[in-house]
C-alpha cells in the first residue's frame, strides 16, 4: 500500500514504466519502494473513457498529492502519454483490514505500517 493503478495501458509499458515510478513515488511520500503496489487493470471499456492512474492512499497534505500529481504527469508525458487522467482514492486507516482488523489497531499491536 499505496496502489497505483492503471487503466488504458500495455503491460509492456508498465513494466518499463514501473522502476521509475516507484522510485520517484516513494521518493516524493517518503516511503519504502516495497510497499508501492503497482497494478494494471484489466477492464472493458463501453463508452469512450481515458487512460487513467488511479492513486489509491492515505491522506497526505494537498500540496503533496499536487506534487505527486504533478510529478507523474511529467512523467507519463516523457512517454507519449499527454492526456492521462490523475485522481486520488483517499482511504481512512479505520476503513483498511489487514487479517479482519483495522490497520489502526494492528499499528497499536505492531510497528507502523
Amino acid at each position: 500500500m499505496p496502489f497505483l493503478r492503471f487503466k488504458g495501458f500495455t503491460a509492456s509499458f508498465l513494466k518499463q514504466f514501473t522502476p521509475s515510478l516507484v522510485e520517484e513515488f516513494s521518493n516524493l511520500v517518503k516511503i519504502p519502494q516495497e510497499i508501492v503496489k503497482v497494478e494494471l487493470l484489466d477492464i472493458q471499456i463501453i463508452t469512450n473513457t481515458p487512460r487513467s492512474l488511479e492513486i489509491l492512499m492515505f491522506q497526505r497534505a494537498q500540496e503533496l498529492h499536487d506534487a505527486i500529481a504533478s510529478k507523474l504527469h511529467r512523467m507519463l508525458v516523457e512517454f507519449g502519454y499527454e492526456n492521462v487522467h490523475i485522481f486520488f482514492v483517499i482511504l481512512s486507516p479505520a476503513l483498511y483490514y489487514k487479517e479482519g482488523q483495522p490497520l489502526l489497531h494492528v499499528q497499536s499491536q505492531s510497528q507502523p505500517v
